[in-house]
């Protein structure tokens, strides 16, 4: 927003150092959500506790980051926006170097918590701000500029995490935040302002409402972080967290329908564009956030790469993304419609999840880098027009609250995602198993035909007949565990592929967004 100098003469914002202003701490926050995964088995040994407790610094943080993002928009009125964005960059650049130096395990999640949440609400903040500071034609520019650092922190932050780990040590994950969060800290101080709707306004404190939402919020994530590895319903625990994530979450949703001054604005939901595009959000949270455990995973555990080979070989997708996304907003200022490069964006990425699936064991580096090209040019249309179309029938004055929804919902897809691809690749992988297995057996015709061809080349090698059939039989039984596998990544492939497809009649429900123009520059809310 233009703001006044003293002797009343109107000063141009400066957009574009905005824009870095936010982006850097919001970009910072994300790559803190990834970097860390690799460090774990670090942590673990470095503060003498087993893998399985060190993964309570990434639940810790998640959960915090999944509390504070609904609450946003709410603070934002508050405490003013500049001043959140401020409290939020020190708290998470303190916090961080609290991490850094903790001594023991209990510090470390202690200082993940709050690392968490001061830094959760800065994606929606960086987001609310660049849609208010260009106007309607430069805001696919703005959302090309933010998409792009949303997509490249979670695909570049493992390759990073590692190679600062392997470098340095775990500590200096959390220390390298300190430049860049005091960089941010000066840049936001000097350009960013608040609009003259935002001022900080009175607003009452639902403690209750907000007990609700620490409770579901919390028990929804971990029960998401913890499902596979405690069973799922199998355990109690998990059982438990269901209930009070059920119970909390519905609650907290249908007090903020009727409270005075809600906490987290439902009603913007009202508008059927930006309820199409939380939808969207929410399945390609879920979708992207689960091929990200997908990819590398397929490249580790069956092709055999390393942990950077994968890392290397699955930044392909962002490379296509980031390479498309100026092509994006450049058809968008010129009004082309958002909602045709939606459904583009879709078709393509999902139909590239097909050829993923369609993926063997002797699948080499080029064979995936292609598919992830062509993909990422898919996902290049959908993150900018995406995020445009959905703000674009949202009035400025409930711009925060609506970037805190669009977000909260995309995170929990995300995590959702994470769950349920481990969840998916466990239990589809047993099921082949035991299909294959119960068709290769050794009085089988098939499974004779293996031992024929198996047998002698082990009595080459040097081993005895007994011993000959005993190899056999294991390799045999590997090969089968591999392609039980190599079939659970398929389905899962192909799952993701049908879901994005299934996206495209949802886009259709959205207005195009020469219709949502008109309607930001009203400056009443939707709740009026």
């Amino acid at each position: 927003m233009a703001r006044t100098s003293l002797d009343g003469q109107v000063i141009p914002p400066n957009r574009w150092m905005i824009a870095i202003a936010v982006m850097s701490s919001a970009v910072m926050q994300l790559l803190d959500t990834t970097v860390v995964n690799v460090s774990l088995p670090h942590i673990a040994g470095s503060l003498s506790s087993t893998t399985e407790e060190a993964t309570w610094v990434l639940t810790s943080y998640l959960v915090a980051n999944a509390i504070i993002l609904p609450v946003t928009g709410w603070l934002a009125g508050v405490l003013g926006r500049k001043r959140l964005l401020l409290l939020a960059v020190t708290g998470f650049t303190l916090s961080s170097l609290l991490c850094g130096l903790a001594p023991n395990l209990p510090m470390l999640i202690v200082f993940r918590v709050i690392q968490g949440l001061t830094g959760g609400g800065l994606q929606p903040l960086s987001q609310a701000v660049l849609l208010e500071e260009f106007p309607g034609k430069e805001q696919g520019k703005a959302m090309a500029f933010w998409s792009l650092g949303i997509i490249a922190a979670p695909i570049f932050g493992p390759t990073l995490g590692g190679f600062i780990t392997d470098t340095w040590t775990w500590r200096w994950v959390f220390f390298i935040n300190l430049p860049v969060g005091l960089l941010s800290l000066m840049l936001i101080s000097q350009y960013v302002y608040d609009p003259h709707y935002l001022r900080r306004r009175k607003l009452g404190v639902d403690a209750w409402g907000i007990g609700m939402l620490v409770v579901g919020m919390g028990a929804l994530q971990i029960m998401l972080d913890k499902g596979q590895e405690k069973d799922w319903f199998g355990s109690s625990l998990i059982c438990w967290l269901c209930v009070f994530a059920v119970a909390g979450l519905t609650a907290f949703v249908l007090r903020e329908l009727r409270a005075k001054d809600p906490i987290v604005h439902f009603k913007v939901l009202r508008s059927r564009t930006f309820a199409s595009g939380v939808v969207l959000v929410t399945i390609m949270g879920f979708v992207l956030t689960g091929s990200l455990v997908l990819l590398p995973l397929f490249m580790q555990t069956l092709l055999g790469w390393t942990a950077t080979t994968a890392g290397i070989w699955n930044s392909p997708r962002g490379i296509g993304t980031a390479l498309c996304m100026p092509l994006v907003a450049y058809l968008l200022g010129k009004g082309w419609d958002a909602r045709r490069l939606l459904i583009f964006g879709f078709a393509l990425a999902g139909v590239c999840f097909f050829y993923y699936a369609r993926m063997t064991l002797e699948s080499g580096t080029w064979d995936i880098f292609w598919i992830q090209i062509f993909q990422g040019f898919g996902l290049g249309f959908l993150f900018v027009p995406l995020a445009t179309l959905t703000m674009s029938m949202v009035p400025k004055a409930e711009t925060s609250y609506a970037t805190s929804l669009f977000n909260t919902v995309r995170n929990i897809g995300s995590s959702m995602g994470i769950s349920f691809v481990t969840t998916l690749l466990a239990r589809r992988g047993q099921f082949h198993q035991q299909i294959l297995t119960n068709r290769i057996t050794p009085s089988s015709a098939v499974g004779q035909q293996a031992l024929a061809r198996l047998v002698p080349y082990m009595v080459h090698q040097g081993s005895d007949p007994v011993t000959a059939v005993e190899k056999a039989g294991g390799l045999i039984y590997r090969l089968l565990q591999q392609q039980a596998a190599l079939l659970s990544y398929a389905d899962a492939f192909y799952l993701m592929g049908i879901l994005f497809l299934l996206n495209i009649p949802v886009v259709l429900l959205m207005r195009g967004a020469e219709h949502g123009h008109h309607q930001r520059e009203k400056p009443q809310s939707l709740l009026e």
